[in-house]
Parts: C-alpha cells; sequence; structure tokens
C-alpha cells in the first residue's frame, strides 16, 4: 500500500498511463480522475460548469482552463478522494493549470504527493501507437506487436472487429507527440524544480509496479 496517496501521471501517448493505473487502482483504493470522464459527468448532470463547458463546445471553442480546474476541484473535494487519495490522469496539461490545480488543492487543505512521468523512448511509443487496434464492439483495445489478439483482427472478448483508428496513423502519432513535447515539457520542469517528480524509465509493467511501490511507500 502506498503512503503517498495523491499523484498525478504524466506520459505521452502510447506510455501506458491507462494500463499503469488500472494495476494500481486494482491494488489500492484510490480514486482515478480522468477530465474527460468529468466534463462528461458534468454536462450529463447539467450543472452551472456543466452548461458553460457545453456552450463553448458546442461554439467549437476550447473549454477554459478554470472551467476544467473548477471541475477537478469538486471532484477532489468529495469524501472519498479526500479519505482514500486520487490519481490525476489527463490534467494538468499546462504550468497553467498545475497553478490552478495548486490553488485548488491549498483551499482544500491537501497537497500533492507525488507527479509520475512514465518516460518512454520515441520509437518504442511510435511503434505502440501505430500497432493500436480498438474493437468495434467492446472497445478493448490490442497492439498488433505487444498485446495482439488470438485471432488476427478479432477481438479475443466478444469476437468484434478490430480496427486502428485514425489518429492511430504514423503522421499524426508523430503530431501528438510533438504537441505533447511542446506543451508538457515546461510542466515536467515545473514539477521538478518542486521536488515531486518521479521519472521513470522502465517498460516492463512489474518493473514499474515495483519502483511504484518502493519510491510511493
Amino acid at each position: 500500500m502506498f503512503k503517498q496517496k495523491n499523484l498525478i501521471f504524466i506520459g505521452a501517448p502510447g506510455a501506458g498511463k491507462g494500463t499503469i493505473s488500472a494495476l494500481v487502482l486494482a491494488e489500492q483504493p484510490l480514486v482515478h480522475i480522468s477530465t474527460g470522464d468529468l466534463l462528461r459527468d458534468e454536462i450529463k448532470r447539467d450543472t452551472q460548469l456543466g452548461r458553460e463547458a457545453s456552450t463553448l463546445m458546442k461554439a467549437g471553442k476550447l473549454v477554459p482552463d478554470e472551467v476544467v480546474a473548477g471541475m477537478v476541484r469538486s471532484r477532489l473535494s468529495q469524501p472519498d478522494c479526500r479519505q482514500e487519495g486520487f490519481i490525476l490522469d489527463g490534467f494538468p496539461r499546462t504550468i497553467r493549470q498545475a497553478e490552478l490545480l495548486a490553488d485548488a488543492l491549498r483551499e482544500l487543505g491537501t497537497q500533492l504527493d507525488r507527479v509520475v512521468y512514465l518516460k518512454v523512448d520515441d520509437d518504442l511509443l511510435l511503434q505502440r501507437l501505430t500497432a493500436r487496434q480498438n474493437c468495434r464492439k467492446c472497445g478493448a483495445i490490442y497492439n498488433k506487436i505487444f498485446q495482439p489478439s488470438k485471432q488476427e483482427n478479432i477481438c479475443d472478448k466478444c469476437g468484434g472487429e478490430l480496427f486502428q483508428r485514425p489518429d492511430d496513423s504514423l503522421e499524426t502519432a508523430k503530431s501528438r507527440l510533438e504537441v505533447f513535447y511542446r506543451q508538457t515539457q515546461p510542466l515536467i520542469d515545473y514539477y521538478d524544480k518542486l521536488g515531486l517528480l518521479l521519472t521513470i524509465t522502465e517498460t516492463d509493467k512489474a518493473k514499474i509496479m515495483a519502483t511504484l511501490e518502493k519510491e510511493l511507500a
């Protein structure tokens, strides 16, 4: 069990944040917070923040940092987050968002314990991204190189057809990595200067978990 429980996971597309988060959550009852899930929930519940976000999205505009941070703050204020701890996935992405998060945590009387950066070589990231397949029926994710289905292009779980999303093409994958480094490298430096950054360069899931168990104990 981790003693350091308030965590942020950072990693480029294909770094394995979702996979490692799932392994952590299977062992410890932390709250997994995805800004995408929060946004959909706020809109579904027709909250003020949800209405603001929905209006902007329908107009083709980006949801401002302050609105996203407000949703995150609202979720962090809930009893399960305060009692069990949390993993933030997908937020913050910029220093401005990190500053808003720090303000929210300060208001709630809590703080971050560690920011985990899953650092993976670009060549491996591109291999993972361009070989990824999704099931049309159940949404399961496979990788033709690292986690292939037993039968080519057929989902092991439901028998659905496996396909590659347009944003998993080589050109798009390279573009996504460029955007990640441009936006997120300053954030990594920011948390490093605060002494919160834990960089993991292992790619084996068992070794990553062993490092987390050691460093967050």
